[in-house]
C-alpha cells in the first residue's frame, strides 16, 4: 500500500509546462498527500558585485528569491489542490532538492526529465542524473505520457543474480509495482534481461559450445523469474525474460506494452566510473519513453552532507 504524506515536485522555469506537478497531484489524488513545488535559482552576477558588501549581496538575492516565489505562488493558484511553495538560492540544484527533500521528510521527489546528449552528459552530468545517483528518498522522473487505468507498470528485476542485496532490491521493485498497480488499476509486468555468449570465450575456447552455453543461462533465468513470480502471485504471461542489455530489452519490452511507468532499482555509484561509464539505470532512462521510478536499495546513505 502506498501512503505518501509529502511529495516534493521540482520546478523547472524554462519549461512551458510542469509535467512533475501534474504528476504530481495525480499521486496526491489518490493518497491524500501535500505537494511542496521547489524551485532554485542561481545568478552568478549576483556573486561578481564586488561594490557591495556581503550584507547587500545577501539582501539583493533574498529580494530575488522574493520574487520568483511571489512569480511561482501566482503560476500554482490556478490548480486544484493547495502546493506549498519554496524557493532557495544554490547554484547545484540537485544538492538543495535532495537536501530539502531530506529535511521535510518528503516520500517521493518527483521531476520532469528529456533525453540526454550523450558526450555532454560525460562532462555536464545532468540534475535528474545526480538526484537517481545521490537522493535516498524515490526519484519519479517523469515524461509526456498519460497514466490511463488498466495501464502497464513494469518492474525491471534482475532474477539471475546471487547477490542478496540484489535479490533485496528485486523483492521490493515487485512490491512496489503491485502497490502502483493497485493504485492506478493497472498491471504488474517484471523484465528480465540475460547477457548473451561472451564473443571472446567463444572465440578463444574452440570446445565451447555457445549455444549450449545460451540455452543454459536462458533456462536460469527462466526459472528463477518463474520461481520469483510465484511468490508474488504475477502471472507468467507478465513476465518477459529476453537475450540483450538491460538498456535495450527494458526500453523495447516497455514500448511493446505501451507501458505507463517503469520501476527500476539504482545502486548509486558515484566517481570516475559512473562519469566513464554511466549507471546501467541512466541509458535505461533515456531510452525510455514514459515515467521512471528509481528506488535506492535498503541502507544506501547519500552523499549529500
Amino acid at each position: 500500500m502506498i501512503q505518501y504524506t509529502r511529495i516534493l515536485a521540482v520546478i523547472e522555469p524554462e519549461r512551458d509546462t510542469q509535467p512533475a506537478i501534474s504528476r504530481a497531484q495525480e499521486l496526491a489524488s489518490k493518497t491524500g498527500a501535500s505537494i511542496t513545488a521547489f524551485m532554485t535559482i542561481y545568478d552568478f552576477s549576483y556573486e561578481m558585485t564586488t561594490m557591495l558588501s556581503g550584507e547587500e549581496r545577501e539582501a539583493m538575492r533574498q529580494a530575488v528569491v522574493k520574487e520568483r516565489t511571489d512569480w511561482l505562488t501566482e503560476q500554482l493558484s490556478d490548480y486544484d489542490c493547495p502546493i506549498e511553495v519554496a524557493v532557495e538560492w544554490n547554484n547545484r540544484p540537485y544538492e538543495a532538492i535532495i537536501k530539502f527533500a531530506i529535511a521535510s521528510k518528503a516520500d517521493i521527489v518527483v521531476k520532469a526529465t528529456r533525453s540526454h546528449d550523450s558526450l555532454r552528459s560525460v562532462i555536464f552530468t545532468p540534475t535528474d542524473w545526480h538526484l537517481i545517483r545521490k537522493c535516498p528518498t524515490p526519484v519519479l522522473l517523469v515524461k509526456e505520457h498519460d497514466w490511463p487505468q488498466n495501464g502497464n507498470i513494469i518492474a525491471a528485476v534482475n532474477v539471475g543474480t546471487e547477490d542478496q542485496e540484489h535479490a533485496k532490491l528485486n523483492d521490493r521493485l515487485t512490491t512496489i509495482a503491485q502497490d502502483y498497480a493497485t493504485l492506478l488499476s493497472g498491471h504488474v509486468h517484471l523484465a528480465n534481461s540475460f547477457p548473451g555468449t561472451p564473443l571472446n570465450i567463444a572465440i578463444e575456447v574452440p570446445e565451447f559450445d555457445p549455444d549450449t552455453y545460451n540455452a543454459s543461462v536462458k533456462n536460469h533465468h527462466l526459472q528463477e523469474m518463474e520461481s520469483h513470480s510465484m511468490r508474488f502471485s504475477v502471472p507468467l504471461d507478465n513476465c518477459h525474460v529476453k537475450e540483450g542489455l538491460p538498456e535495450k530489452v527494458i526500453p523495447q519490452i516497455a514500448r511493446d506494452l505501451d507501458a505507463e511507468l517503469v520501476i527500476i532499482g539504482t545502486v548509486g555509484r558515484v566517481g570516475l566510473s559512473a562519469a566513464l561509464i554511466g549507471n546501467t539505470a541512466e541509458h535505461v532512462i533515456d531510452e525510455l519513453n514514459c515515467d521512471v521510478l528509481a528506488i535506492k536499495p535498503d541502507g544506501f546513505e547519500t552523499p549529500i552532507s
